[in-house]
């Protein structure tokens, strides 16, 4: 098999980090394995294997032509016989394949609030998906709906995973004090809900218990992200709440934390979670997407209703308060994490799927 990975950018993401470990994880376990990126560059791009191949097309436009013949021939020099386009890079995938129709695509939904949205909202996807010989979902609401509306009706379930840790990037040294460190691993955008998590955090006056919270990723210095520093500066919370952009030395930041949060009104598989497990947090977690079936309640984690300020406030309440509980969540999501989302478990998965490529 000869596969590269399309995503549109390699800033820190969960699409983008999903494009990055496939092409790592392919790559020795296929004859050939690359990774293109479309329109911009990022801190993956220092994550990737140096045994992928690598092309950046620069596309300045939605139908750049350049672009699209500049991978083509990548394609055809390489013989590449499978395209895995995430998200939104579907559309330079199609267009690849209109000047070399011989490439399979696969297409990659991280998406998880598609399921709630019109057919008239994914109409150009509906259309071009004529095109792909495979469509990988990220959960189950979302498998329903490609077979429900996409023209590719081979549609499969494959839970992301993360690769083997590395903790040789050292960077970042989180404030606070150890063992009271909760730590948020979100860009700062809608759907994320970081003001949800700072304002209960505020509420329950955790930071008079020694209690500190760290927010990990982009700040895109939008009203969104100004409306969280206002919070924290309005209330004095300088000192117990900290931002600190994006870092891509994620695991040894998580390596000093506790308690792991995610919040997010919607998710398809956030690999974040899978992230916090690996390195040991407890973690308290948003029950959307696909995050109820990773987190199994009251055993390797607590789930809350994102719209709901009391669900929160009891269930954080009940993390910070236990010390023995936050070690017994962790224990067992440790578990869950090594059994079924490894690098190694998920690409036996995948592999499999040659048959029908």
């Amino acid at each position: 098999m000869r596969v590269i990975q399309i995503i549109d950018s390699l800033e820190i993401g969960g699409a983008e980090r999903m494009a990055v470990n496939y092409a790592n994880a392919l790559s020795g376990k296929v004859e050939f394995s690359g990774l293109v990126a479309t329109r911009s560059e990022g801190l993956l791009l220092e994550q990737l294997d140096e045994n992928v191949s690598y092309l950046f097309l620069n596309k300045k436009k939605s139908i750049d032509i350049k672009a699209i013949f500049r991978l083509r021939d990548f394609v055809k020099s390489n013989n590449i016989k499978i395209i895995h386009a995430h998200s939104s890079s579907f559309f330079t995938a199609v267009l690849t394949k209109l000047t070399y129709p011989k490439v399979k695509i696969v297409w990659h939904d991280h998406f998880g609030l598609r399921m709630n949205q019109s057919i008239k909202d994914n109409k150009v996807l509906i259309l071009l998906s004529f095109f792909f010989s495979s469509v990988f979902v990220v959960n189950r609401q979302l498998e329903s709906w490609s077979k429900k509306n996409m023209h590719c009706k081979n549609v499969a379930f494959i839970p992301n995973f993360i690769l083997t840790s590395n903790l040789s990037e050292q960077k970042t040294k989180l404030k606070g004090i150890d063992g009271k460190r909760i730590v948020f691993l979100a860009n700062l955008k809608t759907p994320k809900n970081h003001l949800f998590i700072i304002k209960t955090f505020y509420s329950l006056r955790l930071f008079e218990q020694d209690w500190s919270l760290h927010l990990i990723g982009k700040d895109y210095f939008d009203e969104y992200s100004q409306t969280i520093k206002d919070f924290v500066q309005q209330n004095d919370l300088e000192k117990n709440v900290h931002l600190y952009g994006t870092k891509s030395d994620v695991s040894f930041i998580l390596s000093q934390a506790s308690i792991g949060v995610l919040a997010s009104t919607y998710e398809g598989f956030p690999v974040t979670l899978i992230e916090y497990g690996r390195a040991g947090l407890s973690v308290l977690s948003t029950n959307v997407g696909f995050c109820s079936e990773i987190i199994k309640n009251e055993e390797s984690g607590l789930l809350f209703d994102p719209l709901n300020e009391k669900d929160l406030i009891a269930k954080f309440q009940k993390i910070t308060n236990s010390e023995s509980l936050r070690e017994d969540l962790s224990s067992n999501l440790k578990k869950e994490i090594k059994r079924y989302y490894e690098e190694e478990v998920i690409k036996e998965v995948l592999l499999e799927y040659n048959k029908i490529w």
